[in-house]
């Protein structure tokens, strides 16, 4: 079997109706990708954000005994999409999960911490290694301010500590915190994939005993008052300053946190905010963007 791919390029506003159009048309998958290498930043747990232009691909299954009617199709696509740029190819068939998981290699954190996919070999034993299914939830270590908060997780005293993960997507930081020596880890995020994501990665890593994810309805609820030892949040600037006094009710007197989801240019404003209940001891940085700030909630 071979398989037709047809590309379309258009802006975002018109993504939606691309995609109902392909499928519509016979497409057994449609995905989405950047046009121009827009950057985007770190999504809310559950968001789905967009390029201004995207490049909308459906892919169609062509039999070997059964010839798609290629023009057929492009004509009717351009019927409804006259001004999208179109193009289209043949692909030779070929294991599609392979080559997906073929774009992801251990990524080493620190000498003690590796972040490995569960269907490859842990390049130290020794390590601390963190086994996480990269497909369930968003959060895999690549992008920066994930790396940033594992960082400072591997050299954080976790010892016997109750952590709490707040926004936690994959689970990947919930996950680290307890292999790091953790006692409990509390964890929450908006998105129910999420949560799931982050019960299947502990169950990954065999410490789903120590984990407690939920839903923020149910989060609260499960805490039942109690403060925790180190607190870290990965989401972004507008949330993290939104709940700055949430966290200084979560995070025990004298208590670690760290923050990341910040662009530089954000800093002078999450770190007013949070000047008033926590002390800010450090702010990394992590290819020229992307930053963690990191600190303790004030005693007195």
């Amino acid at each position: 079997m071979n398989w037709l791919q047809i590309h379309i390029t258009v802006d975002q506003a018109q993504v939606e109706l691309t995609e109902t159009l392909l499928s519509s048309l016979g497409a057994v998958s449609v995905t989405l990708d950047d046009a121009e290498n827009q950057d985007l930043l770190e999504p809310l747990p559950g968001e789905t954000p967009l390029w201004n232009k995207v490049i909308v691909t459906g892919i169609y299954a062509q039999q070997d005994d059964e010839q798609l009617d290629v023009a057929a199709l492009e004509s009717f696509i351009k019927l409804q999409l006259p001004d999208a740029p179109l193009r289209s190819e043949f692909l030779a068939d070929q294991v599609w999960e392979r080559t997906w998981m073929d774009y992801y290699e251990p990524i080493q954190v620190s000498d003690k911490l590796w972040i490995v996919p569960e269907w490859l070999e842990a390049p130290d034993a020794e390590a601390v290694n963190i086994i996480l299914d990269p497909g369930l939830a968003f959060g895999t270590g690549n992008h920066a301010s994930t790396f940033l908060c594992l960082q400072w997780l591997a050299q954080t005293d976790l010892k016997d500590k109750i952590v709490i993960d707040f926004g936690c997507g994959s689970g990947i930081l919930a996950v680290a915190a307890l292999l790091l020596g953790a006692q409990k880890v509390y964890a929450t995020d908006i998105d129910p994939q999420a949560v799931l994501a982050t019960q299947q990665n502990a169950a990954l890593n065999g410490v789903e005993q120590n984990l407690v994810v939920e839903l923020p309805e149910q989060f609260q609820a499960q805490l039942q008052g109690a403060q925790a030892d180190i607190l870290v949040a990965n989401i972004l600037a507008g949330p993290l300053m939104s709940l700055a006094p949430e966290f200084a009710t979560l995070l025990k007197a004298g208590g670690e946190f760290a923050l990341a989801g910040i662009i530089e240019e954000q800093l002078e404003d999450v770190t007013a905010v949070y000047s008033q209940d926590f002390i800010v001891r450090d702010i990394a940085k992590r290819e020229e963007t992307w930053c963690r700030v990191s600190g303790q909630r004030k005693t007195a």
